[in-house]
C-alpha cells in the first residue's frame, strides 16, 4: 500500500496518521524516540506492510508485473492499489477524498518540525503537486510512475506501467479489494489494541 491507504487505514488519531506516514523514514527501533502515537502509526505501517508483501492477492498482482519491472514491482502494485483506493473512496469514507487529503496536509504543516528530514523535503512537493488527488486518475497515475522512475535514474522502467494497469485494471481491482478488505480488519484490531 502506498500513501493513501497508509493514511486511511490510521484511523482518526492524528499522531498514529503522522507515524504511518512517515514510517519508511524511521529505521529499526529509531521509533522510540516519538510520542507514543506516533510510535502506533509507525508499528502499524510495518505491519501493514508485511501483511500486503505475504498477501495472495498482491502477489499476484505483482507478478503479473514481474517480468518487466522486477523488484520494483511491488512498488509500482502499491501506487496502482492508490489508485483503486481513490477511485472507490466513498466505499471507505464519508469524507470526500478532496477534503480529506486536505485536512491530511494540514496535518503535516501543523506538525512539520516533528518530520524526518527527508519527508520535510518531500512533502512541500506532494502537497504542491497533489499526489494524493491525483491517484484517482489513471494520468496521475501515470505522472507518479514517471517520477517514480525518475528518483530511480530510469532504471526502472515505471513510466510504462501505466500500459499494465490499463491491460489488467479489472484483475488489479479485484487484488486491491481483497487486500484492502483484510487489512481494514488488521487495522481495526491492531488500533483497538
Amino acid at each position: 500500500m502506498n500513501y493513501l491507504a497508509h493514511i486511511l487505514l490510521s484511523g482518526t488519531n492524528p499522531d498514529v496518521m503522522i507515524g504511518n506516514f512517515i514510517a519508511d523514514s524511521i529505521k529499526g527501533s529509531k521509533y522510540d524516540t516519538y510520542p507514543l502515537g506516533i510510535q502506533k502509526g509507525i508499528l502499524l505501517h510495518r505491519q501493514i506492510d508485511s501483511t500486503t508483501d505475504a498477501h495472495p492477492a498482491f502477489r499476484k498482482s505483482t507478478k503479473r508485473l514481474h517480468k518487466n519491472y522486477g523488484h520494483y514491482s511491488g512498488i509500482i502494485v502499491d501506487i496502482f492499489y492508490d489508485h483503486f483506493l481513490a477511485k472507490n473512496w466513498s466505499e471507505f469514507s464519508d469524507i470526500p477524498l478532496a477534503d480529506y487529503i486536505q485536512s491530511f496536509y494540514k496535518l503535516l504543516r501543523d506538525n512539520f518540525d516533528i518530520l524526518p528530514e527527508n519527508i520535510q523535503k518531500m512533502a512541500p512537493i506532494m502537497m504542491d503537486g497533489n499526489w494524493l488527488l491525483n491517484y484517482a486518475d489513471l494520468d496521475g497515475i501515470d505522472r507518479v510512475l514517471a517520477g517514480m522512475n525518475r528518483r530511480t535514474k530510469n532504471r526502472s522502467g515505471m513510466d510504462t506501467a501505466g500500459q499494465e494497469l490499463k491491460e489488467f485494471y479489472t484483475l488489479f481491482e479485484a487484488d486491491f479489494k481483497l487486500v484492502m478488505n483484510d487489512l481494514q480488519t488488521l487495522s481495526k484490531d491492531f488500533l483497538s489494541s
